[in-house]
């Protein structure tokens, strides 16, 4: 008879564990903000917890642009493809990392930018740096005219260094034109 109560004992006590730990999403929503869209490879927009929407724009990085006009996409520039190539490529790792931490993210808020957009560095719930992933597998660069205020910046350049010296994404890539030179070139044209 002992025996009989102890296995419910222990059967109730893995029931109520399992349970409580099932109602912890809902009792204690996942820390962080939801991302609602990646935008490309260095915005997200997202959500807060209490609903209201905002964009991040990457902070310490620049990531190669996307097409965005039917003209950019229909351009069979190689310069543009070449461009929006990377972009895509940058845009599609971003997305792989956002849903690899359950679509949140945690943000270290530097400042706003002139488009209103919140300037972040971001980080996956499990604390992985989302700048210091595209730098190193070379699907963004250091952005130097604002690498003072990057609190990681240490970190930053220490990725792209590797990424540079091992020949890794757009550093392999004769043609590439950096996002900030192809974003001038652009608007003269």
């Amino acid at each position: 008879m002992n025996q009989l109560i102890k296995k419910v004992v222990i059967g109730l006590g893995v029931v109520i564990i399992v349970v409580s730990l099932m109602a912890c999403d809902y009792l204690l929503p996942a820390a962080g903000n939801i991302v609602e869209r990646v935008s490309d490879g260095d915005t997200l927009s997202l959500k807060d917890a209490d609903g209201k929407k905002f964009t991040v724009r990457f902070a310490c990085v620049d990531a190669p642009e996307i097409p965005h006009s039917k003209k950019e996409i229909s351009s069979r520039r190689v310069r543009d493809m070449n461009q929006f190539s990377w972009g895509v490529k940058a845009q599609i790792r971003v997305e792989e990392l956002i849903k690899q931490s359950g679509d949140r993210v945690k943000l270290d808020i530097i400042e706003s930018d002139r488009y209103g957009r919140k300037v972040a560095e971001v980080r996956l719930k499990n604390g992985t740096f989302i700048q210091q992933v595209l730098l190193q597998e070379g699907l963004a660069k250091v952005y130097r005219p604002y690498l003072s205020k990057c609190p990681s910046k240490d970190i930053v350049q220490q990725a792209e260094a590797k990424a540079q010296q091992q020949k890794i994404g757009v550093w392999n890539d004769q043609k590439f034109v950096d996002p900030w030179e192809f974003r001038r070139v652009s608007k003269v044209n």
